[in-house]
């Protein structure tokens, strides 16, 4: 049986693939060597630019089924009967590190979910805590820059982190989950996911509820100590990327049941809580968890570099039934995410495999630019309204509307009853066992004794303090014992 010629990528045929081309025996070499000069090309250019944030990644396919009716709340395909499944994509991250980072490090971990439904692909886009760091998106560079490199020394800077959260005090819950037992999973497949923003459902009949995503792990919750995560990024940095390829590939399938929060939308401006505020959660009593479905991981991608990395997510891709909410986080990333990747990847990213509708057909005017697949022949329009039966709006809203008063300005959002920074991190604290609450309070003072500044010192402790009395005493009293060392 012949081989298969191997070719240039203009299909020529290539003669030598062993010797560049040269001036004669032992000479310099020709710049007419066209096999030479694209393969070193495309070397040079076969890495995508990183992500700025979630750039270290992992990934895989496999399929959400549900298992519950939700009819009653949402019209989405997708959602629609008890026993549909619906292909998926999860891509799971660090924030903080680069491309190069270590997967055992102290960070949230992103929780991506691409859904390639029958009306289009759905992106919940989320992390593996419900609350955030911060609650406006015009803060978010200032706080990604106070977290990654400092341009100077080149290295994460404690007086940077702690600089900006002591500037920040809605900080406080997302600190006190990131440094209790859940800032450094064991695994990819032994932490829970959130969709952690605010967004809307509405049913077949016009009826609008405000939703929250909760996936929880069936494998079980499974942390590292700070020790035990040092430990592990020394020995393995990919940890977590070679415990889920390797729990795949060996038959393992994890998987996540997905609850949600419902939330009537006419209860919204009542709630003790901001309903959209990215820093706080809606406790259980509140609103209890319904069960939705199971999303289950069952093969890995044959290339990391096409699939995972080329992978993008963006909360603005919606289906019908499902729609944002005015959470203020949300509505920035609406444009950030899908902006990031027509950087990264190319206005027509969205016609990648891994980013392709899977279950439909894209069709719309949009056309040409870098790398464009979609010319769809030279009887396609790219105009809309035309008379030569194109594509079509259908008239019908994915989601209820939102009703809107006021002035436009800059506005600090609406004060409800429970709305200051450090309740719920209060609440979080007291939740903790003994034992927990001493590798907290071990976890903070270790970083914030690292501070340079008093007066930062000074303002982070007043945040633990009003969270809750014996928190802010304890944190004080261990950044003073290390400081003191």
């Amino acid at each position: 049986m012949s081989k298969r010629v191997l070719t240039t990528e203009s299909g020529a045929p290539v003669a030598d693939n062993q010797n560049s081309a040269s001036a004669g025996i032992g000479g310099p070499l020709l710049l007419q060597d066209q096999h030479l000069l694209e393969k070193l090309a495309r070397f040079n250019r076969e890495r995508i630019p990183e992500r700025v944030v979630h750039a270290r990644g992992s990934g895989a396919y496999g399929h959400f089924e549900v298992t519950d009716d939700v009819t009653g709340f949402t019209h989405a395909d997708f959602l629609n009967a008890v026993g549909k499944r619906t292909e998926v994509f999860l891509r799971f991250s660090t924030v903080a590190d680069s491309l190069g980072g270590a997967d055992a490090v102290r960070d949230p971990r992103g929780f991506a979910v691409k859904f390639y439904t029958e009306e289009g692909n759905y992106d919940l886009v989320g992390n593996n805590t419900p609350v955030f760091f911060i609650k406006d998106p015009i803060k978010f560079p200032d706080f990604i820059h106070s977290q990654k490199r400092d341009p100077f020394t080149g290295k994460q800077e404690p007086d940077n982190v702690w600089d900006f959260w002591a500037h920040a005090p809605e900080a406080t819950h997302q600190v006190t989950w990131l440094m209790g037992d859940r800032g450094i999973p064991a695994s990819y497949r032994h932490m829970n996911g959130y969709g952690s923003h605010t967004y809307k459902w509405t049913n077949a009949e016009g009826a609008a509820y405000f939703v929250k995503y909760h996936f929880k792990t069936d494998q079980g919750i499974r942390c590292l100590t700070a020790e035990q995560g040092a430990e592990l990024a020394g020995k393995d940095p990919n940890s977590h990327q070679t415990d889920l390829l390797q729990a795949i590939e060996r038959g393992v399938k994890p998987s996540w049941t997905l609850y949600v929060q419902l939330m009537p939308a006419a209860e919204a401006a009542g709630y003790r809580f901001n309903p959209f505020d990215l820093t706080k959660v809606w406790p259980h009593t509140d609103y209890p968890l319904r069960r939705v479905g199971r999303l289950v991981l069952d093969r890995n991608p044959d290339n990391v570099f096409a699939e995972v990395e080329q992978a993008a997510f963006s909360p603005n891709n919606f289906v019908p039934g499902i729609g944002p909410s005015p959470d203020k986080m949300l509505q920035g990333r609406l444009f950030a995410y899908a902006d990031a990747h027509r950087y990264r990847l190319g206005v027509n990213h969205t016609q990648l495999a891994v980013n392709a509708p899977r279950a439909t057909t894209a069709r719309n005017y949009g056309r040409d630019g870098l790398m464009a697949s979609n010319s769809q022949g030279r009887y396609a329009k790219n105009y809309e309204p035309n008379s030569y039966d194109g594509p079509a709006e259908t008239g019908r809203p994915l989601s209820a509307p939102l009703a809107v008063t006021g002035h436009t300005g800059t506005h600090e959002a609406p004060q409800h009853t429970k709305d200051d920074d450090f309740f719920q991190a209060g609440e979080l604290y007291r939740l903790m066992s003994a034992e927990e609450k001493s590798r907290l309070i071990a976890n903070i003072a270790g970083g914030l004794a690292q501070v340079s500044r008093n007066d930062v010192i000074e303002k982070n402790l007043a945040h633990f303090h009003a969270a809750d009395p014996e928190y802010g005493r304890r944190v004080e009293e261990a950044v003073r014992a290390l400081r003191e060392d």
